[in-house]
């Protein structure tokens, strides 16, 4: 018995003096919340940023932030503020890859420039193969959100839509919900048919309170699929942020909102 104490004895020092001499690295310690946590994939050549840095990031226009997807899925929902460029000419669909000529003349040839690259989440190869390619290019400043798209809805964040989206969706997703922000008298003055009205003027800061709380106990939010596609227009691109960043704190995961008013929602159905 006093030998295996001993021996107890002995193991436990040794791994004090471990960790003492031989830290845990910063890059394998627990983040201090998942808005702080990247996928943290090994052999990588470029450095991933957190949902919290890319949200500083694009506050302080920090860097060029490029949606590594084709075109119309960019189009239908993106990060707000990123930017997309067209494919890699010649490249088939299962390894699509963005041009990186026509990166360089976004960034007007600066190859230096800070560049986050994002696409689908941690199963998605677009952003590693545009990386990749970006590095080959001279490129010196890439790094990647690896998190994606689908986690950064999932942490509260809200998409964009563009006006090329409008129509596809529209015409492909019939369970789609329609939020208009505007005020109640703009509203009943006219808007898109199907359209549900919860106005901007009427959000409340906070779960569960004023216009979002009536909306979901009322059935103009889906309260039984809160995966639903939802898309926020309103008079302004702030008014309809507001609503949609209002109606994402409810646990919706799907909530883009049109940067523009109702004419241009009404302009991108007649295309």
């Amino acid at each position: 018995m006093r030998t295996k104490i001993a021996l107890l004895h002995g193991l436990c020092c040794l791994a004090t003096l471990a960790l003492a001499v031989c830290p845990v690295p910063a890059h394998a310690q627990s983040p201090a919340s998942i808005h702080q946590a990247t996928l943290v994939e090994p052999d990588q050549k470029t450095k991933e940023v957190s949902t919290e840095e890319l949200r500083h990031i694009l506050a302080e226009k920090g860097a060029t932030v490029f949606d590594a997807r084709p075109f119309k899925e960019y189009a239908i929902s993106h990060i707000p503020g990123a930017v997309n460029v067209s494919a890699k000419p010649g490249v088939p669909m299962s390894l699509y890859v963005s041009d990186v000529a026509e990166i360089g003349r976004v960034l007007k040839g600066d190859k230096a420039t800070p560049i986050i690259l994002y696409c689908n989440g941690p199963f998605c190869g677009k952003s590693k193969r545009l990386a990749a390619e970006l590095l080959d290019a001279g490129y010196r400043n890439v790094r990647r959100y690896r998190l994606g798209t689908p986690v950064w809805r999932a942490l509260g964040g809200v998409t964009q839509i563009e006006p090329a989206g409008i129509k596809h969706v529209i015409e492909n997703d019939r369970t789609a919900v329609l939020i208009d922000a505007r005020d109640a008298a703009e509203f009943k003055a006219g808007s898109i048919p199907s359209a549900k009205n919860l106005p901007r003027g009427l959000v409340r800061e906070g779960k569960d309170v004023g216009e979002v709380k009536a909306a979901k106990d009322d059935g103009r939010l889906p309260m039984e699929d809160h995966n639903t596609r939802i898309i926020v227009f309103g008079k302004t691109a702030e008014q309809a942020k507001a609503v949609a960043e209002a109606i994402a704190k409810e646990a919706f995961h799907n909530v883009a909102f049109l940067d523009g008013g109702l004419e241009q929602f009404r302009a991108a159905l007649q295309r």
